[in-house]
């Protein structure tokens, strides 16, 4: 399959595998959502624009992973449309991800060590406080 350039219109079953969503959660949220205004050809074929698949993406967004309704999504797109909305990050790269588990190694190792000299120092706390007693 040939891949289609950035400004290209897409299909609803392109938009679907690439933001990861069932057809019929998209033909859903264009009657929650105005905005979603995709092309339509004959029979009813949709074909969305560049930025119907970037609103789309952001109002996944908000709605998966930030915990909004509809209503709330609805509300921030009527106070100032797309602009308003947050911007979805991209995602990482691998050299990224693998600098992140780098990273992430590191601070478990160092969570490891903080925890080892946590408990030695609540153990002669302890040891203190019996001595005293």
């Amino acid at each position: 399959m040939t891949e289609k350039s950035d400004n290209a219109f897409r299909t609803i079953s392109e938009v679907a595998d690439e933001l990861d969503l069932p057809q019929h959660v998209l033909r859903f949220w264009e009657t929650k959502f105005r905005q979603i205004s995709p092309i339509k050809r004959g029979g009813g074929r949709r074909y969305y624009r560049p930025q119907d698949v970037e609103l789309i993406r952001r109002i996944k967004s908000l709605l998966h992973t930030e915990g909004y309704t509809i209503k709330g999504v609805q509300r921030m797109l009527g106070q100032g449309g797309l602009h308003k909305l947050p911007e979805v990050p991209a995602a990482p790269a691998p050299a990224e991800i693998e600098a992140e588990s780098e990273t992430g190694r590191a601070m478990s190792a160092s969570m490891a060590e903080l925890a080892a000299t946590l408990s030695e120092l609540e153990q002669i706390r302890d040891f203190l406080k019996k001595s005293v007693a």
